[in-house]
């Protein structure tokens, strides 16, 4: 999911620096455009959760980051397996950082339309209707199982990225008349060899 928030303020230095700790230089994922097949398919589940699955998530944080957003699932990095992360602070608060695997949403509350965008369909948005309150029961990288509520914004960025690993984009999620003129417009990207 994209992030749509223009504010430039960043957090004051706290008092006492910590060291930062040199970890191993992340591989910056493409973000897979709509119109490729992966984004439309459901993503298997994650059996394995070894090594190789904590640096896939880290390489998938640092890509979103990079990319601006505040959610990612697998899909939209070319991998269909059932993971997505989630940050809706954009990389500000590294204890807002969450990882879902093989999610599903337990329970849904409330209705809110807000504007909505994907790094998979870079520059477009709609609004979308989405619950107020989401319960998501899901697994963290070590397997093991945990259940997370979301509100607003989270709450949001979670439906969003289940959706991906459903292989649903929110394109699916709109008005007829403004799903077909999103469209129309990226066949005329395609074309251009814009997209």
């Amino acid at each position: 999911m994209s992030d749509k928030s223009t504010s430039s303020k960043t957090p004051a230095a706290t008092a006492t620096e910590t060291p930062q700790v040199s970890s191993p230089p992340r591989r910056i994922y493409p973000i897979v455009k709509y119109g490729d097949p992966i984004l439309e398919k459901p993503g298997a589940p994650v059996k394995k959760f070894d090594a190789e699955l904590e640096g896939l998530v880290e390489d998938m944080f640092a890509s979103m980051y990079a990319a601006q957003g505040v959610g990612l699932a697998a899909p939209q990095i070319g991998k269909s397996v059932r993971f997505a992360v989630v940050d809706v602070t954009g990389g500000k608060n590294p204890e807002a950082k969450i990882v879902l695997v093989n999610p599903e949403v337990t329970h849904a509350e409330g209705e809110v339309r807000e504007e909505e965008g994907c790094l998979s369909i870079p520059g477009f948005r709609g609004y979308v209707v989405r619950p107020q309150f989401v319960t998501v029961k899901a697994q963290n990288v070590k397997g093991e199982p945990f259940e997370i509520r979301g509100e607003n914004l989270l709450a949001r960025a979670f439906c969003h990225e289940i959706d991906h690993l459903n292989g649903i984009l929110f394109l699916q999620h709109l008005g007829m008349l403004k799903r077909d003129m999103i469209k129309r417009k990226i066949k005329k990207l395609k074309k251009q060899g814009e997209w």
